[in-house]
């Protein structure tokens, strides 16, 4: 009988928010459990479907149903937004070390061994995030996250993290425990996440990740109104990012 290859991480839940996004969600399931098997020894996935009014709820579910027991479906009534879609996937997550990632499909699942990569081979405890390499957005896309990535880097000490909103994050378990419960609801809670961590005393390490094109779906992101809510969200929280 021949032995498999020793997998580098234990336990891993890989989880995606999801909002009308039926042209991406199989895929980026179906490459979730690819190579998150080839990763771990115990592996869960969550499709968090936030409120979509496509067929990504319907879609999740035949997932689930494909995969039982690997998969697993959860489905706002009404759309809460992109930080309430990940505080569903961060508290639901069960497994040693977290991974999120937008369902989008600008990153390819395998790259996950980036980051698994250093946070195998350091010896203390760390973060590893992602950053966007030639990132593949409109300019005016570009260039909001730019100027909102140095307003946060700047605010909240995290000078070092050069794409804070980058949607590759590998996080602890143990790490993800003591700083939860997040309360940002909007774009800024990455930085929150980010600066709890960082306070935390977890390292974070950041890694190049191949980006690509939008194919398939809307971006919303870029929106005034998106934009607009995270500066606000960000003058109210200021004061209390930085007496964690």
């Amino acid at each position: 009988m021949i032995n498999e290859p020793k997998r580098p991480l234990q336990s891993l839940t890989i989880f995606f928010p999801f909002h009308n996004e039926e042209d991406n969600i199989v895929y980026m399931i179906e490459s979730a459990v690819k190579t998150g098997l080839q990763i771990a020894d115990d592996l869960e996935i969550i499709a968090i479907d936030d409120g979509s009014d496509d067929s990504t709820a319907k879609l999740a579910r035949s997932m689930e149903k494909k995969y039982p027991g690997l998969v697993r479906a959860i489905i706002h009534e009404h759309n809460l937004g992109y930080g309430a879609a990940l505080k569903t996937g961060f508290v639901n997550s069960t497994k040693d070390w977290i991974f999120f990632s937008d369902g989008d499909r600008q990153f390819k699942m395998e790259d996950l061994h980036l980051l698994v990569d250093i946070v195998a081979s350091s010896d203390q405890p760390v973060v590893a995030v992602g950053y966007r390499m030639n990132r593949k957005d409109p300019f005016y896309r570009r260039l909001n996250a730019a100027l909102f990535n140095i307003l946060i880097r700047i605010s909240l000490g995290l000078r070092k993290v050069r794409d804070i909103d980058c949607a590759f994050k590998l996080i602890p378990g143990d790490a993800l425990k003591r700083v939860l419960p997040l309360t940002s609801d909007g774009a800024i809670i990455s930085a929150e996440l980010l600066c709890r961590c960082k306070k935390a005393g977890y390292s974070i390490l950041e890694v190049p990740i191949p980006h690509y094109p939008r194919i398939e779906g809307t971006q919303s992101g870029a929106r005034i109104s998106v934009i607009v809510k995270a500066f606000m969200e960000l003058a109210r929280n200021w004061k209390r990012f930085n007496t964690l």
